[in-house]
């Protein structure tokens, strides 16, 4: 009951920071405003102010694409699976030793029949081919859009306030 309540606490202070700072489509999407940069100069200057400007937006780009990394590679949703709920069940059922026949098994020794068989597991697994994938598609779709889309009228006086 105390984690569900500091994961709501959690999820309700993530969605005032981050999901505050999302812009609507319409501004995100705007085809009227993707032009090619110059000059390199002006790509970083792009990226630079649009990676600040559309951060919620690039966050939830983010998020998308790693529920769709999780979903696609079943083997690593498994291992997952197996690892955080043998950790959750051994803690919830496997804080008092418990005796078969002669043997003692005891929540270290479940921990470590759980590691062993998970770590495998999740070695089989790939999970580095699935974060330099999600690496690669989040950069390439974020700085694409960061570096394509011409910042707007805002921009020209973003910078104003802090001079005065």
């Amino acid at each position: 009951m105390e984690m569900a309540l500091r994961v709501a606490e959690t999820l309700k202070s993530f969605r005032e920071t981050r999901l505050s700072a999302l812009r609507p489509p319409s501004e995100f999407f705007d085809v009227h405003r993707i032009s090619r940069p110059a000059d390199v100069n002006q790509a970083v200057s792009r990226i630079s102010y649009n990676t600040r400007y559309f951060s919620g937006n690039y966050l939830v780009i983010f998020l998308a694409l790693s529920v769709y990394a999780l979903i696609t590679s079943p083997w690593l949703l498994g291992a997952l699976a197996f690892l955080i709920g043998g950790f959750i069940l051994i803690n919830r059922f496997g804080a008092d030793p418990m005796q078969f026949g002669d043997a003692t098994i005891t929540q270290k020794s479940l921990y470590t029949g759980l590691f062993v068989i998970g770590i495998p597991l999740l070695w089989f697994a790939s999970p580095f081919m699935v974060i330099f994938w999600l690496i690669g598609a989040s950069a390439f779709l974020i700085l694409g859009h960061a570096c394509a889309l011409e910042p707007g009228v805002e921009s020209e006086y973003a910078g104003l306030g802090e001079s005065v």
